[in-house]
């Protein structure tokens, strides 16, 4: 028998999924695996989830994988990737194969979702009602928590793929393949690339082109703040994590824009709605691991 206090989750990115087996936010044991083909790197997985099934047991799989998924379980194609920008990924049966392995309760969202799940469980959204986790990676997503629950509707939010207003001045054309200068086109890892020539990673704090950077992220911040209406923001992922001064000019930018509009936002001081993730890199994995739990719940329910 699986011991029940063992959860499996499995957080895939674009560039790297991360296994881990935990005991609540224990982690009692994790692997790292390179993103290549969805035939590398679920056979990987699988792998590594039926020896941990074998020698160790879990009760549980929690998977927070990068999107478009289709995430209603009545649909045929629940689990599946859709049209992503990911370079073969566009069809790839994550749920089946993973869930194969496993034999036991499994969740699927969103790797944002899931992260939200567990800042507002164990980090910087506990106690709130509403989280927003937004990333700055790979690709730019957002994941919605009201009332403890991952916003889904017809799909899940693709906050990455809003098309904002452009600072004057600003001709760079974006590098989404399907809408260029969407927020995912401009804040991403690869389109700060694209724009500087170089990773963003060796771009001096003082090059003049960030304030471009931080006016796209300000722009979309404020939308998040106007249409979700969030207590927190949480933003991660490398770029997010990497370069946490974007965070103070994109409020200025933040608190003119809006123009004193929302009262919750009148002064320069963004501690109050917009932070870092307390669980850091680890908000990814203990998400996975909070859906697995969920699963859990809904099984025994």
């Amino acid at each position: 028998m699986a011991p029940m206090d063992q959860i499996a989750g499995i957080e895939l990115g674009g560039t790297k999924a991360l296994a881990v087996l935990a005991r609540g936010t224990e982690i009692l044991a994790s692997e790292r695996i390179a993103t290549t083909t969805p035939d590398e790197t679920l056979g990987a997985l699988v792998d590594l989830l039926n020896g941990w099934k074998r020698d160790q047991g879990y009760a549980a799989l929690g998977i927070a994988s990068f999107g478009p998924l289709r995430l209603d379980p009545d649909a045929a194609d629940y689990g599946l990737m859709l049209a992503t920008p990911k370079v073969g990924w566009t069809g790839a049966d994550i749920a089946k194969t993973l869930r194969a392995a496993s034999d036991c309760p499994t969740r699927v969202d969103t790797d944002v979702n899931a992260a939200a799940l567990a800042e507002w469980r164990w980090g910087a959204g506990k106690g709130l009602d509403s989280v927003v986790y937004l990333t700055l990676g790979t690709g730019v997503g957002g994941g919605v928590l009201v009332g403890g629950r991952p916003v889904h509707g017809a799909l899940h939010p693709e906050i990455g793929h809003l098309r904002l207003r452009r600072a004057s001045g600003d001709d760079f054309p974006g590098s989404c393949p399907f809408h260029g200068d969407c927020a995912e086109g401009l804040l991403s890892g690869p389109a700060l690339r694209a724009r500087f020539g170089a990773s963003g990673a060796t771009i001096s704090d003082d090059d003049p082109r960030w304030s471009f950077v931080a006016h796209d992220l300000a722009q979309l911040i404020g939308a998040l703040l106007l249409v979700t209406s969030p207590q927190k923001i949480l933003i991660g992922g490398g770029v997010g994590l990497g370069r946490s001064f974007l965070l103070e000019r994109a409020w200025q930018h933040v608190v003119t824009d809006l123009a004193a509009y929302l009262p919750h936002v009148s002064d320069a001081d963004p501690v109050s709605l917009i932070g870092l993730p307390a669980l850091g890199e680890k908000a990814g994995p203990l998400g996975a691991i909070a859906l697995g739990e969920a699963a859990l719940r809904d099984a025994r329910a």
